[in-house]
């Protein structure tokens, strides 16, 4: 645990009246609630000085992505703290409830128009494209499946129908070819969505940026889906404003199944429960697909 005197060479360190530790979250940050004397609300990060380079270009991403005008935690300084020991990020604070929380909640039109909404969000993101020294995408996600096979067939741990998984994902494999890459979010759902007290849509949670197939970013659709439905198609339809490519219904089968494989060996370290959530994740998939009879989820049918 990293201690407040770890913060105290932050910039108006000394103006803050509440410093509160944030638990929740996957990322390996250090995180806080910190509030001025101002009143002002912000979200700092703290990383070890070894994460330097990837944080100074995470921070000039998100700055990046600010530009773009859309709803999001907004950086506000980047620097070393700790006596040199430490990485440290500061945004601003995102009022609100997680989408994922508000969303059963609303009308099921409402749902849907939240979805909209974080479609066309997620296309401004991917309007960043990748450095052009990126190696080509077909290339990249080959080695990744063939990364995610070889450490599941080497766990003990197994999903039912793998076979079927592992069948589909290498009969699909051709549709990676020549596709473009754009700046990730990394982990676009509604469960780093906010929606604030008057309604607006947020985004959150920019700590697992990437490049890549713009279209891999759905592969995160079964987060949004247990939230809601209406919303999850939604956000199809605006990433498309309504003119959707049967491709991509193809590669995000293909990213879907390829999450389910890896996601077992991953969880292993994490314990039981979440192994538990991973096993069902692929139960999910897999009857999406109809046991990958077709590519098209079957749960995209509302609304028309």
């Amino acid at each position: 645990m990293i201690h407040f005197d770890v913060l105290e060479d932050i910039p108006h360190y000394s103006s803050w009246v509440k410093i509160k530790p944030i638990k929740k979250g996957w990322s390996l940050d250090t995180k806080f609630y910190i509030e001025n004397d101002a009143g002002k609300k912000m979200l700092l990060r703290i990383s070890d000085i070894s994460e330097l380079k990837s944080k100074q270009m995470e921070y000039e991403n998100i700055k990046s992505i600010a530009e773009l005008g859309i709803n999001m935690c907004f950086p506000i300084d980047f620097g070393i703290c700790g006596r040199g020991s430490y990485v440290y990020s500061l945004f601003t604070w995102v009022v609100g409830e997680d989408a994922e929380v508000v969303l059963p909640r609303k009308k099921i039109e409402e749902q849907y128009e939240y979805g909209i909404k974080a479609g066309r969000i997620l296309r401004k993101i991917h309007s960043i494209p990748a450095p052009p020294d990126q190696l080509n995408w077909e290339t990249r996600f080959l080695k990744k499946i063939q990364h995610k096979i070889k450490n599941y067939e080497e766990c003990k741990i197994k999903i039912e129908h793998d076979a079927e998984f592992i069948k589909f994902i290498r009969d699909n494999v051709r549709y990676l070819a020549d596709r473009p890459q754009v700046l990730h979010h990394g982990d676009f759902h509604s469960g780093n969505l906010i929606i604030s007290p008057d309604d607006t849509l947020w985004v959150i949670d920019f700590n697992r940026m990437d490049y890549g197939d713009p279209w891999e970013e759905f592969n995160r659709c079964n987060f949004s889906w247990k939230a809601s439905v209406p919303f999850t198609i939604g956000q199809i339809h605006g990433y498309f404003d309504n003119n959707i490519p049967d491709l991509f219904f193809r590669l995000m089968a293909l990213y879907v199944a390829t999450n389910a494989i890896g996601s077992i060996a991953w969880a292993i370290p994490y314990g039981e429960k979440e192994v538990e959530n991973m096993l069902a994740y692929a139960k999910i998939a897999y009857n999406w697909y109809d046991g990958f009879k077709t590519y098209i989820p079957v749960w995209y049918q509302f609304p028309n």
